[in-house]
């Protein structure tokens, strides 16, 4: 036999009516750094891959996707908690990003982007020499610091 909750059926009915996500929703994401590149992650459930649209505006990264719920004719909803919805976000690249190989693959629900690091952002070593003709000093360009001998 089927109870009802009236503090729950009072709390979705709040909850519909007070809701003020109606705009897009953010998706929930990792980035991380894996040698030369970066890679986003992003949850995107019931996402059609065809409404996913990634695009770069100089260093603007925007991710825009949406769901869509079929609904068919003559259909008595018993319960509808899951909502069509357009999922935005927006990433600033900084420099040093190679915006013209990003590439994304779509599986399971979740979209990964991976981000290029630029070749003249990485790390390069850079030698100088001396006017006397003495041996070569080799200085090495890194984002970590790095111990001084004394």
């Amino acid at each position: 036999m089927a109870s009802t909750d009236p503090f729950r059926d009072f709390d979705r009915l709040a909850s519909a009516l007070f809701d003020t996500r109606r705009g897009p929703r953010r998706m929930p994401m990792d980035l991380y750094r894996d040698g030369d590149h970066y890679v986003l992650t992003a949850d995107l459930p019931g996402v059609d891959p065809g409404s996913v649209d990634i695009d770069v505006d100089g260093q603007l990264l925007t991710i825009r996707a949406e769901r869509t719920l079929a609904s068919g004719e003559g259909v008595k909803w018993i319960t509808r908690e899951r909502e069509a919805a357009t999922f935005v976000r927006q990433l600033n690249l900084g420099q040093g990003i190679d915006t013209d190989r990003i590439s994304a693959s779509y599986s399971n629900g979740v979209l990964s982007v991976m981000i290029p690091v630029s070749e003249r952002a990485k790390p390069r070593r850079i030698e100088v020499s001396t006017e006397a003709g003495d041996a070569t000093i080799r200085a090495h360009e890194s984002d970590a610091p790095q111990p001084i001998e004394q």
